[in-house]
């Protein structure tokens, strides 16, 4: 009788790697923001990864190219060239075509807390050509890298004895690909880590906001990977689509799992190689190409990093400006040559020269939490089919059916057009218009538990001011009341919130300096121009509102120290951010209307005349006058950054720009009235004590920066929300 041999079901690494995510989601889900701390196993994970990916490079590169004759070389670069244009125009069909499930969406506007910052420009030269190639490894300054290695692989070209060198560095390619393939043996561990780390901390709600870029980026990353860019290989080479998929599994799982491209080239080398044995197709020249064309191709811009484009078509419909058709070749190459750097310097340049807010580049680095796991998935897919075709075309075994190639064109376009229409029609009954512009800064409010407070929205009466013995700090505790003058429209600093409370980072002040003294408080308005008229007659007892320690202001009043430097800065439309980047730039503009608040155009108005004579100042009543009232007729609005930044969180139209060249600070004091020297001492020593001890820094932290400005939930979990094990 036969013995029936049961033949044992075996798990293969992209089973782990698979079970390892899901359990790592599942533990996210689970525990919520208790696996935070998991991302410190991710990290070790990847950087043992990365450890020797760059070095395989290097020596592979430097290997390949060696080995060809300078007739090779030439024929590689002109067909991968071509191919490479092919998997271009591949990708823009598919961007260009994703905004069509676009539903449609009331115009919203997005806030951002935003301060100024120097937008890192992109140098090329210092990207693609290493002056020092060391520095460059060390850095892990890729593009340079690979010209490194390119050059000196085109050096051992022609040289005779170069057979030497190259079976040194084969030797040593090999063991680094031995050292890479063992860590990739720790790949479930390292994916679980990064999945239950992620899933763990990445809220619903964030995710939810922005699923309409989110959405069609997925069904876009998915139809490239799974659909478009392996039935082209399937439809040009011999290779089945179902052995593509296959064999390239455990590299995409990896890729999607980390998120990271860089970390599975030499799997995907190995993976490539191995295809071309399994259909003995391999030749003397398909493992060379092989180990030439996936670094060097990597260095180029991929699907998957093209497909980050979406986001910019995204934003301009989200703030009610959707691009046009006619719009479509300007992104096309500007986003290409800009994506040669990474997409976090490229997207605000790109978001700049599309005239979108520059705002929007914080909801780009969350959505990139989730959407770049599919961007490495489509990336991997990109590197391995485009490898594949290139070999073949470059060692004959390309052959055109046109039959099989029309039919791949046909359902192609069906398949698309049908995901196109299906998404849309999904996303249209889930889009809801949620955003609100005043949505943070309205909900701000006090940190520490305020005191006691009377906040008079006119100015009370005031008793006759009568001359005593004691000091004015004594009188402040006799009376059992600080009295705080306030300018209600001077945000972050003074200003009413959503539920008609009056907050701020001075009002967060007086509300500490009058808990200490044990005192409660009243706040009393005033106006710039009644406000020294106002400590002079006693009306309260310090003035509050980022008052700027201006020459005029300090000939009618006494200051603190200052507790804040503002940075002196302009308000402009975004698109003409960069108009206003320079101050040489600046100086060579004619006919400029600036605005500036009525309470300071005097003192400004000297220095601008003297420095800018082609400047006129346009004295307005208000901020909000500017923004709402007087934006288009004025070029900008002479503020500072702190402030300017708050206003901005309501018109993210708007961005804060400091011209290189022309930063000047003014500090920021408390206004007392002149004459008592002890309470002016005691607000110094106060000061310096709030420095000190971290309260400033905290309060400014929150109130200018927004650090904290929206509260975060706990993230929802099994454990807190089901089980209620914990609180």
């Amino acid at each position: 009788m036969a013995t029936e041999t049961k033949k044992k079901f075996r798990l293969g690494l992209s089973g782990y790697i698979l079970l390892g995510l899901l359990l790592g989601i599942f533990c996210g889900i689970f525990l919520g923001e208790y696996c935070a701390g998991l991302k410190i196993l991710g990290d070790a994970f990847i950087k043992l990864l990365q450890m020797s990916i760059l070095p395989y490079i290097v020596v592979s590169l430097m290997v390949g190219i060696g080995r060809l004759s300078y007739s090779e070389a030439k024929i590689l670069a002109i067909k991968a060239g071509l191919l490479l244009l092919l998997f271009w125009g591949i990708a823009f069909v598919v961007i260009f075509a994703m905004p069509l499930a676009f539903p449609s969406m009331k115009t919203a506007s997005f806030f951002s807390t935003s301060l100024v910052q120097a937008k890192k420009e992109v140098d090329f030269l210092e990207l693609f050509i290493p002056s020092n190639p060391f520095k460059s490894l060390a850095n892990t300054v890729i593009p340079a890298s690979v010209l490194f290695s390119v050059a000196v692989g085109i050096g051992l070209i022609g040289l005779k004895e170069k057979h030497k060198l190259i079976d040194s560095f084969d030797v040593l390619a090999t063991a680094l690909s031995r050292v890479a393939s063992f860590v990739v043996y720790l790949t479930p561990i390292g994916v679980f880590a990064i999945a239950a780390s992620a899933a763990g901390t990445l809220t619903l709600e964030e995710i939810g906001r922005l699923q309409v870029y989110i959405v069609t980026f997925v069904v876009a990353s998915m139809l490239l990977t799974f659909w478009i860019l392996p039935m082209l290989v399937a439809a040009l080479t011999p290779f089945s689509y179902r052995d593509v998929v296959s064999i390239s599994k455990d590299a995409l799982v990896t890729a999607f799992a980390t998120g990271k491209l860089f970390i599975i080239l030499p799997i995907l080398i190995e993976n490539c190689k191995d295809l071309f044995e399994q259909y003995q197709l391999k030749q003397e020249d398909t493992d060379s190409l092989v180990d030439i064309i996936i670094p060097v191709s990597f260095n180029f811009p991929s699907t998957g990093k093209l497909l980050t484009l979406l986001f910019l078509i995204f934003s301009a419909w989200l703030v009610g400006k959707p691009l046009s058709v006619m719009d479509y070749p300007h992104v096309a190459v500007t986003g290409l040559s800009s994506l040669f750097a990474s997409t976090d310097i490229a997207m605000p340049f790109l978001l700049d020269s599309m005239q979108i807010p520059s705002d929007l580049y914080q909801l780009f680095i969350l959505t990139g939490l989730f959407n770049r796991r599919f961007a490495a998935l489509l990336a991997g897919m990109n590197l391995f089919a485009f490898t594949l075709l290139a070999t073949c075309m470059i060692t004959g075994l390309l052959s055109i059916n046109w039959r099989r190639l029309f039919h791949y064109v046909v359902i192609t376009f069906l398949v698309t057009s049908g995901l196109v229409i299906g998404t849309r029609f999904l996303l249209s009954f889930t889009v809801t218009d949620a955003f609100s512009r005043d949505k943070v800064i309205a909900g701000m409010h006090l940190l520490l538990n305020p005191v006691p407070a009377i906040v008079h929205e006119t100015p009370p009466p005031v008793s006759i001011k009568v001359q005593a013995e004691k000091s004015h700090l004594q009188t402040i505790r006799d009376r059992g009341v600080l009295r705080v003058g306030y300018s209600p429209r001077r945000m972050p600093m003074s200003f009413f919130n959503s539920g008609g409370d009056l907050v701020g980072f001075d009002v967060e002040m007086a509300h500490r300096l009058a808990r200490e003294l044990g005192v409660t408080l009243e706040f009393i308005p005033f106006e710039g121009a009644t406000m020294a008229q106002q400590l002079k007659d006693d009306h309260f007892d310090i003035a509050i509102g980022g008052i700027p320690m201006l020459t005029p202001i300090l000939e009618k009043v006494n200051f603190s120290d200052p507790y804040l430097d503002a940075t002196l800065a302009l308000v402009v439309k975004d698109h003409r951010r960069k108009e206003f980047a320079k101050l040489e730039a600046l100086k060579s503009m004619g006919g400029l209307r600036v605005g500036i608040r009525a309470a300071y155009g005097g003192y400004y108005r000297k220095k601008v005349e003297e420095k800018f004579p082609q400047v006129k100042l346009i004295e307005l009543q208000s901020m909000r006058d500017f923004f709402e009232q007087k934006g288009d007729e004025l070029d900008a609005l002479l503020t500072s950054a702190e402030a300017g930044a708050a206003w901005t969180l309501l018109y993210p139209e708007y961005e804060v720009v400091v011209p290189q060249g022309a930063t000047e600070t003014v500090p920021v004091g408390y206004a007392m009235a002149y004459g008592d020297d002890q309470l002016n001492a005691f607000m110094n020593r106060w000061i310096e004590l709030k420095k000190r001890d971290k309260t400033i820094e905290r309060l400014y932290n929150y109130w200018i920066l927004g650090q904290g400005a929206a509260e975060k939930e706990p993230r929802w979990s099994i454990i807190r929300n089901v089980l209620h094990w914990v609180e």
